[in-house]
């Protein structure tokens, strides 16, 4: 049999994933290359051959996406497997049609391929579309299984944009494991709402080797999601969130209708300021499409440390920089805590953006005045530093889930506004958790 030569297609993530579990140890194939997109300068690295096996002998390149076509040529590509989320289906078909006019096939592998067994209970917290609120609904389902006197350890999505020898098992249990891993923006608003609850947190690459260690310590395991992937472990319990802001998304962006379409349970999240026109298209698109999975219904609830700093003053915002940019949100939670407290006036950040700021506003033409906290190098967090020094304004409201003070010398006060998940539906979180805990056997 001839050996395939395979391009994955990714995203620093997923595709790294996808190699470990089913590419690496097959004689079948050869992964000649990767191709990377979505974050920013992850295709000037190389995916280390300490990672593979006997099958490889030098480090697999990693290569701009927008090379695609010629690289399918340059080596003689067979097949390009599409390994990363949060894509409309119709930009999926779009790649597809560019492998395909190429030479080569185009392929997704799915979870009865990737996705790895536990020993331990797996509950999975994943979403339609990047951020529908999936952190939140993973703390409180974390808080609820601790107060069941549950031992919760969480396992998280990967994000790994540093040296990938390095990176092979995280584990975050303190703020000092944020600087020994060096993690970016993107990395601490995942892990710093879990080093505040004191419960540990898993990341990395290698989520076989990930999955065992966590398992030693953990009754149940939380897979907290990343983008709208679905999990890399295989879930006794899959919940999944809607964001009623992007209706009809749940049917149109991949990967989250495989999603959808798997879920135990489903969370209607933002109900309170979301339109009741999109809350009720979500809801039929639920009995049409899975109408076996429990519904609740929540409302984000923000929560900002110091609200009377706000009434009346000029804000720069802030948000959760990959909601707002290939999220294709235009607004989080910075936003509507403007609007609640009654600020003055929304700075326009874009008029003082520099550096790979700009060029991120460049690249995303649906953003207006809020500033996404990117933060992926040393470098954009420098750049992000001093857009907001720069800005003309009485203070920043910050809604990303990181700390910035920690990170960065800012000029201006800072307000924090963090959100929590707040169901006003029954059954609640509470319930299903309960009644799971009920139906498995837990080996203590």
């Amino acid at each position: 049999m001839k050996v395939k030569n395979i391009l994955i297609a990714g995203a620093a993530g997923r595709d790294y994933h996808n190699f470990l579990v089913y590419f690496r140890n097959n004689p079948n194939y050869k992964v000649v290359c990767f191709t990377a997109a979505q974050i920013p300068d992850i295709e000037k690295r190389k995916f280390p051959k300490e990672l593979t096996d006997k099958l490889y002998k030098k480090d697999i390149p990693i290569f701009p996406e927008l090379k695609l076509a010629e690289l399918i040529k340059k080596y003689k590509i067979d097949e390009v497997v599409l390994s990363y989320s949060d894509l409309s289906h119709e930009e999926v078909m779009h790649k597809a049609s560019i492998v395909l006019a190429a030479g080569a096939s185009f392929r997704l592998l799915g979870p009865n391929d990737t996705m790895l067994k536990s020993n331990k209970p797996i509950i999975s917290i994943c979403a339609v579309r990047t951020g529908a609120g999936k952190s939140q609904t993973s703390r409180k389902v974390a808080d609820i299984l601790r107060y069941l006197n549950i031992k919760v350890v969480a396992c998280r999505h990967p994000m790994p944009y540093g040296f990938l020898e390095k990176q092979i098992v995280q584990r975050f249990s303190n703020y000092k494991d944020l600087d020994k891993y060096e993690t970016t923006i993107e990395e601490r608003e995942e892990y710093e709402p879990w080093i505040k609850r004191k419960i540990p947190i898993y990341a990395g690459v290698d989520y076989e080797k990930i999955l065992r260690q966590a398992e030693k310590e953990a009754d149940i395991i939380i897979w907290d999601g990343g983008n709208n992937d679905f999990p890399f472990f295989k879930s006794d319990l899959q919940i999944v969130v809607v964001d009623p802001h992007r209706a009809g998304h749940e049917l149109s962006y991949y990967p989250g209708e495989t999603n959808f379409r798997m879920a135990d349970v489903i969370i209607i999240n933002k109900i309170d300021s979301a339109p009741k026109q999109n809350i009720k298209i979500i809801e039929d698109n639920i009995k049409k499409i899975n109408p076996k999975a429990i519904v609740i219904k929540a409302r984000s609830k923000i929560i900002v440390d110091n609200p009377k700093f706000i009434k009346g003053k000029r804000v720069l915002l802030v948000e959760d920089g990959p909601t707002i940019t290939h999220g294709g949100m235009k607004f989080g939670a910075a936003t509507v805590a403007a609007k609640l407290y009654k600020a003055k006036e929304i700075i326009n950040a874009k008029k003082y953006a520099v550096g790979s700021i700009k060029e991120t506003y460049e690249k995303y033409k649906h953003l207006e005045k809020e500033l996404p906290a990117m933060g992926y190098s040393k470098q954009q967090i420098k750049d992000l530093q001093e857009t907001i020094n720069k800005a003309d304004c009485d203070i920043i409201l910050d809604g990303s889930p990181v700390n910035l003070s920690r990170l960065i010398k800012i000029n201006k006060p800072i307000v924090n506004v963090n959100y929590e998940l707040e169901e006003v539906s029954k059954p609640n979180l509470n319930d299903v958790i309960k009644n799971f805990v009920k139906r498995i056997k837990i080996k203590r």
